[in-house]
């Protein structure tokens, strides 16, 4: 497909060109990658016709060589945290370190049958498997006040069903009916989703003029038909709801149980501890605080914590340590959810997560909270203003683990958030969330993370600035952008309806 934009200065013709080819497109007939040797077993029965190719198969006809540059050229088109800051607000997307994917390669963990824990001769062989299960379990509830956990959720949302299905387990072993979930509407986006699954209806409550909970709103809400509150701390707006003992202590007063969704859980690290804070459940991700790949769809893992009122509805099967010091599955829980998922988790996630809180250890956990807020605090207070408020009240002079800051005001001179994050691809940078939370207009959600330093917070900042010099002195350079991938900017809305569409 020919270019519909001018070729980026820095970049070759030819480079533009082959960066957009396909690999049928290279293909040369009669070119050969390998050749396979001839079967080794003789054939005893000639296939039925009907199974037969009456044509060709239309693969390509390329050389070894060609296969390696075109995936390898197709690598270098890709962001990733391995080759570019990824700034996106809400995900949490930081640098993997390498050690956590050698310790899931280890042979004793990948050899290992998923049913071998199952099988009563079988157990003995996978001790070191439930060992580190059952040590998971125990981490995570040191690191959030919790006193049991389940590592069986297999994402975020799938932990946040999960608590919603625990709480609504509780209220039914008490023989009553409640129909409400409250949620705010700075909380993490999927939590209304997973209460309307679990059966709920939904409660929103506004935020005040702090970005927190309105508390007037709350007290007005909640009564006896109230199951939870489901509150995402730091919410969205990247701030702590300060509120939060107050809260839980209204909530427990007509027994609703207070929900903690721990997306933002790398922002208190050590700090403070959401068991300790009043909540009753949480799950966490572990594919974020605890640093395992993420994002394209997985993998994942999202354990939830209760406290001691709500084990005896967890999922089954829980890993028992028996009297002599070995580990077993036990079954026995008549008042249990259920099983939630295969087995017992994203196995290989548990163990990068597990290995990596190991190797920080107390004082590097904390260490983490500290970075990823400074770093967050360090963005705002370069780009606060250039860009408008995050809320109608004004721009906060505070954050935690992100911050969110608003294109609207470049709204006069036709620009958006959506060019802003074009504009920043030709920087070299991923684009940070845009357009949530919902409460915020034009909304730019970054979040720097823990493991990024100085120097690429300051080239990020200063792409940010000259965008937003850009978008007052000349728009149409944010508008063309951007101009440094194969692939020009697209009219997205004919994009998802039109697979065939022309580029801008």
């Amino acid at each position: 497909m020919e270019l519909t934009r001018p070729t980026p200065s820095g970049i070759h013709p030819e480079q533009a060109r082959r960066a957009e080819e396909l690999i049928f497109e290279i293909s040369r007939a009669g070119r050969r990658c390998t050749h396979l040797p001839g079967p080794d077993v003789p054939q005893t029965k000639k296939p039925d016709a009907k199974f037969l190719r009456d044509c060709p198969c239309e693969l390509p006809e390329v050389s070894e060589l060609d296969v390696v540059r075109h995936f390898t050229n197709l690598s270098r088109l890709n962001f990733s945290v391995d080759t570019n800051f990824y700034p996106l607000g809400s995900c949490t997307m930081k640098y993997n370190p390498k050690f956590t994917e050698d310790a899931s390669r280890l042979e004793g963990f990948t050899h290992l049958h998923p049913i071998l824990p199952q099988l009563a001769e079988g157990a003995q062989a996978a001790q070191g498997a439930l060992e580190l299960l059952y040590e998971t379990e125990r981490l995570l509830c040191e690191i959030t006040g919790m006193d049991h956990f389940t590592l069986q959720p297999s994402a975020g949302a799938h932990g946040e069903l999960t608590g919603v299905m625990l709480i609504a387990a509780y209220h039914r072993a008490k023989n009553r009916k409640r129909k409400y979930v409250i949620v705010p509407d700075s909380a993490h986006g999927t939590n209304p989703a997973s209460a309307a699954i679990a059966g709920y209806e939904i409660i929103n409550i506004p935020s005040d003029a702090n970005g927190t909970m309105d508390m007037a709103r709350l007290k007005e809400k909640l009564n006896e038909d109230v199951a939870a509150i489901m509150m995402t701390c730091p919410n969205t707006l990247g701030l702590f709801e300060n509120k939060i003992d107050e809260i839980a202590a209204l909530a427990h007063k007509v027994d609703a149980l207070m929900y903690y969704d721990g997306a933002n859980l790398n922002a208190i690290l050590g700090y403070c501890r959401p068991g300790d804070l009043g909540f009753d459940v949480i799950h966490l991700n572990l594919h974020k605080t605890f640093s395992t790949p993420h994002g394209g769809g997985g993998p994942g893992s999202g354990p939830v914590g209760v406290k001691e009122k709500l084990k005896k509805f967890l999922p089954v099967s829980r890993i028992a340590r028996n009297t002599d010091g070995t580990f077993a599955l036990d079954y026995a829980l008549p008042e249990s959810i259920g099983y939630l998922a295969p087995f017992y988790g994203n196995f290989l996630v548990i163990v990068k997560a597990y290995a990596y809180i190991l190797y920080l250890g107390r004082e590097g956990l904390i260490r983490t909270a500290e970075h990823a807020v400074l770093n967050a605090n360090y963005i705002l207070a370069a780009l606060k203003d250039y860009y408008g408020a995050a809320c109608a009240q004004g721009c906060f002079e505070r954050c935690m683990h992100e911050c969110v800051l608003s294109a609207a005001a470049l709204a006069a001179h036709g620009v958006h958030a959506l060019d802003i994050a074009k504009y920043l691809i030709d920087g070299g940078f991923h684009p940070p969330t845009i357009y949530f939370p919902l409460i915020v207009k034009e909304a730019l959600m970054i979040e720097p993370t823990e493991t990024e330093s100085k120097e690429t917070l300051d080239r990020f900042i200063d792409v940010m600035v000259r965008a937003a010099k850009l978008a007052r002195e000349n728009p149409q350079a944010l508008k063309t952008a951007p101009l440094t991938t194969p692939v020009a900017r697209l009219d997205e809305t004919k994009a998802a309806r039109d697979m065939n569409c022309a580029f801008l």
